[in-house]
């Protein structure tokens, strides 16, 4: 990879317009469903918000080499249908020519910087819907955490609706992360129980003027049959970040069985898995599916 890196930045350099080249000759996903019906989309968008993290390890995603090495051994596995990511580490993959036939999300709001004073203040520095639909892509995923004592959150709230409503009228994918987080001891943590996991579909699920295109990207929490009655939008289940593998892979098979569970988006889950074997990790949650 370190010779596709070199490529990539001597491209960059001299031919930056190879990108917006790229980008028009890439043959589109037929569909943002796979074969097997479901999705199965890898996300890479956790870097720009300062997030380096995987596995035990606070620099794992630090390598940007290395994580394109990663991307391509997991975008090339039979059941994989898309990738999200920010501008970088698309337009990165573009250049190495791998997402033909993929269905391509671009992440939108990054400014909520981890561990930061102002997470929640959470902006859109990243991609927005006028740019998704220029390079093709298929949707724009929107982070949206919910602090009932941060009055950041209203605006949060407001730059999330109209970003649903810009990918809505270009009929573009709305994929939204709601939380309810909290501030503990100066840091901001998202409460997993069912009831605040439901009560973040319900606010998300009101976001816009129309929900046409809204997708809900949801973690896997317990009672997910009480989470996922709550709503009629199409779910897609995040990486367990911080759960056991085995519990993970558990966790995501129940949830899947749910009628409005469309797939997964995982992440450094399957990226950086313990033994180190990507295609491993992938193959067995699309084998889930």
């Amino acid at each position: 990879m370190a010779a596709r890196v070199t490529e990539i930045m001597q491209t960059r350099v001299h031919n930056p317009e190879a990108i917006v080249q790229a980008a028009e000759r890439r043959v589109p996903a037929p569909s943002v469903v796979g074969e097997h019906g479901r999705v199965m989309i890898i996300a890479a968008d956790h870097p720009a918000r300062g997030s380096l993290g995987a596995g035990g390890d606070p620099m794992a995603m630090a390598d940007r080499g290395d994580l394109l090495d990663r991307l391509c051994r997991a975008l090339e596995r039979p059941g994989v249908t898309g990738v999200m990511g920010t501008a970088d580490i698309l337009e990165d993959l573009l250049l190495l020519g791998v997402l033909d036939g993929k269905s391509v999300f671009g992440s939108m709001n990054r400014a909520g910087l981890a561990g930061s004073t102002f997470e929640i203040d959470d902006r859109f520095t990243g991609y927005d819907a006028e740019t998704i639909a220029a390079m093709g892509f298929d949707g724009g995923k929107m982070l949206t955490r919910i602090a009932l004592e941060d009055a950041a959150t209203p605006s949060a709230l407001e730059n999330t609706a109209r970003a649903v409503n810009e990918l809505n009228d270009r009929k573009l994918i709305a994929m939204v992360e709601p939380f309810i987080s909290r501030w503990t001891n100066g840091k901001i943590c998202n409460d997993l129980s069912a009831e605040a996991v439901i009560q973040s579909i319900a606010i998300a699920c009101g976001l816009g003027r129309r929900s046409a295109y809204t997708w809900l990207k949801l973690p896997v929490v317990e009672d997910m049959s009480d989470v996922l009655a709550s709503s009629t939008l199409p779910v897609v289940l995040l990486g367990g970040d911080g759960a056991e593998p085995e519990q993970m892979f558990v966790r995501w098979k129940h949830a899947l069985k749910m009628p409005t569970t469309l797939g997964l988006v995982p992440g450094r889950a399957l990226l950086y898995p313990a033994n180190g074997d990507v295609a491993g990790a992938v193959d067995r949650a699309v084998s889930l599916l």
